[in-house]
């Protein structure tokens, strides 16, 4: 399969790739990394992407922001962010590539912890990983031509813990290995419509 890596080079990216990458060949995307750029939370860039990639079976999309800020401190600009590029930048490959990707292709789009286990100044990020779950949910009864769509909610990474474990006390970092195989779950499985946890 041609599967496109959104987010590619990062901790979760990595793991994607790293397993797909064993059978697949991996088209690495990023914002201003990999084999091609894009700002996913641009509906006429997404669309660009795919016509400069051609024929592809699967995208993996392992990218977006979200605010960490306290609630208080929130206002809707800073709220926004996580709705504009987690969730509709996510969205936006979905919708972009529903006429393009090929018969019985799929989608795997990535939430994580912070909705079933918050902490504090996650609020922005959790509402974004419910609202990837939704979508998925919804989504996959709508699917045209055999698609597939899932969604990977992991946990801290291993890797990442050096960088994000202060904000995260009492959480079980996952590892790598374990990540990238719920990518190869979700690519190269039959399921869909699935939250597909990694904790």
């Amino acid at each position: 399969m041609r599967i496109i890596v959104v987010g590619a080079a990062g901790d979760i990216g990595q793991a994607a790739c790293n397993e797909l990458g064993q059978r697949h060949e991996i088209i690495t995307v990023g914002r201003t990394t990999g084999d091609f750029q894009v700002d996913i939370g641009d509906l006429n860039a997404v669309k660009a992407l795919y016509e400069a990639v051609g024929a592809f079976d699967a995208v993996v999309s392992c990218a977006g922001d979200a605010a960490f800020t306290p609630l208080a401190d929130m206002d809707q600009e800073t709220f926004m962010v996580g709705l504009r590029q987690k969730v509709m930048g996510q969205v936006n490959l979905v919708l972009a590539g529903l006429g393009v990707i090929s018969d019985a292709g799929s989608f795997t789009l990535t939430s994580g912890v912070l909705d079933r286990d918050p902490i504090r100044m996650g609020t922005n990020a959790a509402t974004a990983n419910g609202a990837l779950a939704g979508f998925v949910t919804g989504a996959a009864i709508e699917m045209p031509r055999g698609l597939r769509i899932n969604v990977v909610s992991p946990g801290m990474l291993e890797v990442s813990a050096p960088r994000y474990g202060a904000w995260f006390r009492g959480h079980k970092p996952v590892s790598s290995h374990d990540v990238g195989l719920a990518y190869s779950k979700c690519v190269e499985g039959a399921r869909t419509g699935q939250v597909v946890i990694v904790e």
